[in-house]
């Protein structure tokens, strides 16, 4: 069997309505592709309860890691891991040249990982020492556009996207210790910057992604928002960091015509979830009422870090 070149991972928990709408349009891409390229899927499961495990046990061509990260065990408590720790499961195992960082909530525009593959190895081949290259995405149902993001310093990192499996070896993959869950992906990305990689963006991959999935676990990942941002500046500061100048970064808009529309695969799911989420329907979903209630925490740690 031919050693992959691109491995594909994905964290998931309890996404069963949406894990197979993503797992196919990864197969999808490649089996439309131009290239003939090996590729791997790994899905690393939290430990999901509501038929994840099942499908995904009959998947012969996904690779899952089952590492259980809720509930008790033994008469106790199963101690809850960080992003981190559950995505290097997958990226330490993987054997492509290439590795994809995908959500479990997301569908590829058709293109995105073969068009990010194409413009790593071009970046490559010139001589360009790049560790990640980011796709363009959006929050299907609630942005126009897609953008990718820059984070301290103005750095480009990648939320959805393509790794160099070597840089990750060289920077000690993700931080498993100081973030529960934000700002890993940032954390990552500037250790690459750190070590002399250029993170670049893919101009024609793009992602739709689906922001109201699994609402209340969302919710318990905010919680660690304000633990996670002040360990993620205290860390960079003064190398990336400059609390002077507050360069937290920004993001980048593009505007893209999908013609495949590939965004309204999510509808049947999207009539689910504002039967449960009326608000969802109207000017501001559950979403970003849950991130406003992050922004204003968010504006108080910078407050406060500020007039140290």
């Amino acid at each position: 069997m031919n050693k992959p070149i691109i491995s594909v991972v994905l964290g998931s928990y309890n996404r069963i309505k949406f894990l197979p709408l993503t797992v196919n349009s990864i197969r999808e891409e490649f089996q439309n592709s131009r290239f003939n390229l090996c590729y791997e899927i790994i899905v690393i499961d939290g430990g999901s309860d509501d038929g994840s495990l099942e499908w995904l046990r009959a998947q012969k061509d996904i690779i899952t890691i089952v590492q259980h990260n809720r509930g008790d065990w033994l008469g106790k408590k199963i101690e809850r891991r960080s992003w981190g720790y559950f995505m290097n499961l997958g990226f330490k195992i993987s054997q492509g040249k290439y590795v994809c960082m995908l959500s479990d909530d997301c569908l590829l525009v058709p293109g995105a990982i073969i068009n990010g593959y194409s413009c790593f190895e071009s970046a490559l081949n010139n001589g360009k020492k790049v560790g990640a290259v980011a796709f363009y995405f959006r929050d299907w149902s609630c942005d126009k556009s897609y953008h990718v993001g820059c984070t301290l310093g103005e750095k480009m990192y990648v939320n959805h996207g393509m790794y160099l499996k070597r840089a990750l070896e060289d920077v000690g993959y993700i931080d498993e210790q100081t973030f529960f869950f934000y700002n890993g992906d940032g954390d990552l990305c500037l250790k690459m910057w750190d070590k002399g990689y250029e993170v670049i963006d893919s101009p024609d991959s793009y992602v739709e992604h689906y922001p109201h999935a699994n609402v209340n676990v969302r919710k318990t990942n905010y919680a660690k928002f304000k633990h996670d941002l002040k360990n993620y500046l205290k860390k960079w500061e003064d190398i990336f960091y400059d609390p002077q100048e507050n360069n937290l970064g920004k993001i980048i808009e593009k505007f893209y015509a999908d013609q495949a529309k590939t965004g309204e695969k999510f509808l049947r799911l999207h009539e689910d979830v504002i039967k449960r989420y009326p608000s969802v329907l109207k000017g501001k979903s559950v979403y970003k009422k849950l991130l406003d209630q992050v922004r204003w925490k968010y504006r108080g740690l910078k407050r406060r870090l500020l007039e140290r």
